[in-house]
């Protein structure tokens, strides 16, 4: 899986374009992706991520970083062992391509609007 574009609101994965926000698991991507609080991450809205069990999640926070990751959903995601980058999304998605070149199970949640 590879990330070809981004762009506000708009992402382009293996060629195909989406333009809600995604999750990218081991080989399938979810979109839309929501979250119970729009802008706020919990644990909860991780839940096909976390059934994949990645070595490396790279959260992808908006254009302009607006979602907020709290420290609780951090804390959580580092007790089962997940490495967590935590960026805006267009540095999250440069991230992604580049951890999933190398070995080790990478996944992504991607915020594409603000």
């Amino acid at each position: 899986m590879h990330v070809d574009d981004y762009r506000f609101g708009r992402i382009v994965i293996d060629g195909r374009a989406y333009t809600r926000d995604v999750l990218l698991l081991e080989a399938s991507v979810q979109s839309p992706w929501w979250r119970r609080e729009g802008h706020c991450l919990a644990i909860e809205d991780l839940e096909p991520v976390l059934a994949m069990k990645p070595q490396r999640l790279v959260i992808g926070t908006g254009a302009m970083g607006r979602m907020h990751v709290p420290p609780e959903t951090l804390a959580a995601l580092q007790a089962q062992g997940i490495e967590c980058s935590v960026t805006r999304t267009a540095q999250a998605v440069e991230l992604f391509n580049r951890w999933r070149m190398e070995a080790g199970r990478t996944a992504a949640a991607l915020h594409l609007t603000c």
